[in-house]
């Protein structure tokens, strides 16, 4: 049933009931049914559920004349499911990172060319970090953004960084593509990247990817803090655990090595 309000568009609404219905049928209904359901003409269910099948968010079965929910459909809602079961999965490791080494651990996603902190453990109650869950951050002076990077392909990432502005945070922010590729080149051969004062002055931090079950890094965990709490010394201590967690959250996802 269509519901209606001074903001709505007509076209998405209906579209949206048509959707709704097809949910609850997994056999699929017909133009006809489908009219019945959502009380709208034949006519308008036929145009909106053809434009719904090429953009393959419904199926039709042509024999039969049913429509049911398609493939883009479902990939739409596993995205937000994978986020959730990633959430839940990664946060005990996550603590144990922030336990063990005193840090604060960060789990994050990639959006074009930023990454998206979607959780995160903190230590320095007193110390404002630059993160906060849903904050953004440039992904090429990130450790997060370096490994997430390293996950594509030599076009995917031209594409993805075709309207980055690479600016300067700091004396060591990386500004332009090319210095990219390198550093890129090196985290996908040790399996880990490290932001060294690249976003903010005095903060550091070492990520790792996490892998999905079909081999493709879809986030990044990572372990920040002051110098002084991540110097040179502890970084191989940092290195190991954050690795370390970040292959038992790909093998969590169903990552087999």
């Amino acid at each position: 049933m269509e519901i209606k309000n001074d903001n709505s568009i007509q076209s998405i609404s209906r579209a949206l009931d048509i959707l709704e219905a097809l949910a609850m049928r997994k056999d699929g209904l017909g133009i006809t049914a489908i009219a019945k359901k959502t009380e709208l003409s034949k006519s308008t269910v036929h145009r909106i559920a053809s434009t719904l099948a090429e953009r393959g968010y419904v199926d039709h079965e042509v024999a039969s004349g049913r429509y049911r929910l398609g493939l883009k459909y479902i990939e739409i809602a596993s995205y937000y499911i994978n986020s959730l079961e990633l959430q839940t999965e990664a946060r005990p490791f996550l603590w144990n990172l922030t336990s063990q080494l005193g840090l604060t651990a960060h789990l994050g996603i990639l959006d074009a060319h930023e990454v998206v902190y979607i959780e995160k453990l903190d230590v320095f109650p007193g110390v404002r970090l630059y993160s906060q869950i849903g904050f953004r951050v440039p992904a090429y002076c990130s450790s997060l953004g370096k490994c997430l990077l390293s996950g594509l392909s030599s076009d995917e990432l031209q594409a993805v960084m075709a309207n980055c502005p690479f600016d300067r945070f700091t004396e060591r922010t990386i500004t332009n593509l090319k210095d990219l590729k390198i550093q890129l080149r090196q985290v996908r051969a040790q399996g880990w990247a490290m932001d060294d004062e690249e976003h903010d002055a005095g903060y550091r931090c070492v990520g790792a990817p996490i892998f999905d079950y079909r081999g493709d890094v879809i986030a990044a965990v990572s372990a920040s803090g002051p110098t002084a709490n991540l110097n040179d010394e502890r970084i191989p201590l940092a290195v190991e655990k954050v690795r370390d967690s970040a292959a038992r959250i790909s093998q969590r996802l169903g990552y087999v090595p």
